[in-house]
């Protein structure tokens, strides 16, 4: 459904979509007809294809038979399948995931999920392919070192979604940011309030460049031209979860960035900014196609 309300921009891309479910015809029309879903939705029957590709979820089989009373398997099975455990009704099912294809039908990018009830964004897959574009409004902030554009990838998102917030840097002319691998100094970094039920990944960085310090002679890895920061987040999709954000229509995110600037003369204080940034709520649907 989240695909579905961004179909009009993955056209836009020159991008199709297909989605492939282990669900049968019938069960897959009565979805689409239900939701509203104008893409093609693919019935596998059997699962060929879900096994040709290497993500047929094993867990689930291995719960309904040589593991039925192993209760490590069983406690897998609710972390990779369902919050319930497995069930007849779920042999054959996929791994949960995102396969990007060129036009000469080669794999080119994959975004797999530790557990089956996250699933990635559609602007938070674009993000980390690289995109620029943005849905939400940013909040610009400026420092004597610094201007910053932040946002987060959705307006929306609902319990097991696995989005961003993004930080667009331009370090000012002449100043340069330390980054990972600096020693001596404030190496950026951005880190996220603890939040119930929120968990952030580990923040991926951009490559950096080498400045040279003439007077002591010293290389340090510094980001000096604008870049890009990107946090990943999990909203967690536990029942727990669902029950906490009941009846709430937006969460609010708190976090800091932290970092030191120097130019060529002055290495300034180190700096700590707040940031804030809200998406809204939507519920998750966890209807099985057709309502069964």
């Amino acid at each position: 459904m989240e695909l579905q309300g961004r179909l009009d921009e993955l056209s836009g891309r020159g991008l199709g979509l297909a989605v492939i479910s282990y669900d049968g015809p019938d069960v897959m029309r009565a979805f689409a007809r239900d939701h509203g879903i104008t893409y093609p939705l693919l019935a596998d029957d059997g699962s060929a294809t879900i096994r040709r590709y290497g993500i047929l979820n094993t867990v689930v089989d291995a719960a309904l038979g040589a593991g039925r009373d192993d209760p490590s398997v069983q406690a897998d099975a609710k972390l990779y399948a369902s919050a319930f455990g497995a069930r007849e009704m779920m042999s054959g099912m996929a791994f949960p995931g995102t396969f990007i294809l060129d036009r000469q039908k080669r794999v080119t990018a994959r975004f797999f999920e530790d557990f089956y009830v996250e699933r990635s964004t559609t602007a938070d897959i674009l993000k980390r392919l690289g995109s620029d574009d943005r849905q939400v409004a940013g909040t610009k902030v400026t420092t004597p070192h610094l201007e910053l554009v932040t946002y987060p990838s959705d307006r929306q998102v609902a319990a097991g979604n696995r989005f961003s917030v993004v930080l667009e840097i331009a370090p000012r002319p002449g100043m340069h940011l330390y980054a990972p691998g600096a020693t001596g100094y404030r190496v950026i970094s951005l880190a996220v309030e603890s939040e119930p039920f929120v968990r952030a990944l580990p923040l991926a960085y951009p490559a950096s460049e080498i400045y040279h310090f003439v007077p002591l002679d010293e290389r340090v890895p510094v980001f000096q031209k604008p870049f890009t920061l990107v946090q990943e987040l999990v909203l967690d999709g536990s029942s727990e979860a669902q029950k906490a954000y009941r009846g709430q229509d937006s969460l609010a995110i708190s976090g800091r960035l932290e970092y030191q600037a120097c130019d060529d003369r002055i290495c300034y204080n180190p700096v700590t900014l707040p940031l804030t940034w809200t998406v809204g709520l939507r519920p998750l649907v966890t209807a099985r196609p057709g309502g069964n």
